[in-house]
């Protein structure tokens, strides 16, 4: 299956998933979601939100967190010179062998290129192979073939310009493209910032970087927002950083609302409260207070595969609970304007639409693994 056909599926099961919602009176099996914790021939669990859900639903909030293996990459990193990289040569008091970069040539233009082979031209001591050295060896390596032809040759080598090592950096980013690695490390957060940040349609909470055929990932989220540095890491040579757009990070609120549609899930959090608002409310003339819904595909390995759970707002005090009550990505929140018995058998005819489009976002995971 293709990204593509994966995601035209979703379309097409989220689309009747809003046709059937005209459906309330349509005949089907019963269930009685006023007791928590009944089933729907095996595929649903159904919970009433509560203080004590909400409290068990919590996620922990990250927390800021140092990141000593970070830090100590950054202590022993040190630049190797490649093929494209240029060189600035400096025996001091021997200017005849120091080409100086005037007011018509920049340090780069003036320097020593690294040809393809990995070798500089020097005077005197001619062809110099310095691909995966450090400057350090680099500078050594040339005061020791000086010294037949110097006594005691002052030499400085510098990198006037980096070419040979890249990352990539793709996705919803600003400026996507290559970034150059130079001698001071560079981390994914750092490649992210050198082209422009994020955009506002990028899923930060999850930025891949593929090293070697091997997927790593981080959340900035965590990182911009906890403090959280062990989202963090130094970038090697030929890494690509990749942010993806956030269009699975998205509620569909449906049913008696002011504006049915597909909301984005924002930066920090969003509660079913905000979800709600940001549909204009519910329809107060028509919508079921006791009826608001909130389908959310169940975890990893359980025996059903939707968790529902059902908020009475009747009572003021509930809009508490609405705001306390977090959206994950792809929840669906469903307003019936049906008596909550018409509703139960309404349920029974989203059921096949909804774990169908839980099994294709599970098969679309698969895929992308």
């Amino acid at each position: 299956m293709t990204l593509i056909t994966a995601y035209k599926l979703k379309m097409l099961a989220l689309s009747s998933v809003v046709f059937l919602s005209a459906c309330a009176y349509a005949p089907g099996s019963h269930v009685n979601l006023d007791e928590a914790g009944r089933t729907l021939e095996g595929e649903v669990q159904v919970f009433q939100i509560s203080p004590q859900l909400i409290s068990d639903l919590r996620r922990p909030v990250p927390q800021a967190a140092q990141n000593a293996e970070l830090e100590q990459a950054r202590g022993e990193y040190d630049y190797r010179v490649g093929r494209g990289d240029i060189l600035n040569i400096t025996v001091w008091n021997h200017p005849e062998l120091t080409i100086p970069a005037g007011s018509q040539r920049s340090a780069a233009e003036a320097g020593n290129w690294v040809h393809n082979d990995g070798t500089i031209f020097y005077p005197y001591i001619g062809r110099v192979n310095v691909e995966g050295m450090r400057v350090t060896e680099i500078r050594n390596l040339v005061a020791e073939r000086l010294s037949d032809f110097i006594e005691s040759p002052q030499v400085e080598v510098t990198i006037a310009a980096f070419h040979s090592q890249r990352v990539y950096v793709t996705g919803e980013v600003r400026n996507p493209g290559t970034v150059s690695l130079t001698n001071v490390p560079m981390t994914v957060l750092d490649a992210v910032n050198q082209v422009g940040g994020i955009t506002d349609d990028a899923d930060w909470g999850n930025v891949v970087l593929t090293r070697d055929g091997t997927e790593h990932s981080f959340s900035l989220r965590d990182l911009y927002v906890h403090g959280d540095t062990r989202q963090n890491t130094l970038v090697e040579p030929g890494d690509v950083i990749h942010i993806d757009r956030n269009e699975n990070n998205r509620v569909f609120v449906l049913g008696e609302v002011r504006q049915a549609q597909a909301v984005t899930l924002n930066r920090s959090r969003m509660s079913l409260a905000d979800a709600l608002a940001d549909v204009g409310g519910i329809n107060e003339e028509r919508a079921d207070a006791r009826g608001i819904f909130v389908f959310r595909e169940a975890p990893e390995g359980a025996d059903h595969i939707v968790d529902v759970y059902q908020l009475d707002i009747k009572e003021a005090t509930a809009y508490v609970l609405a705001d306390q009550f977090e959206m994950h990505p792809r929840d669906i929140v469903y307003v019936t304007a049906a008596p909550i018995a018409r509703w139960n058998r309404l349920i029974s005819n989203l059921m096949p639409t909804i774990s169908g489009l839980y099994q294709v976002g599970r098969t679309d995971r698969e895929f992308q693994r």
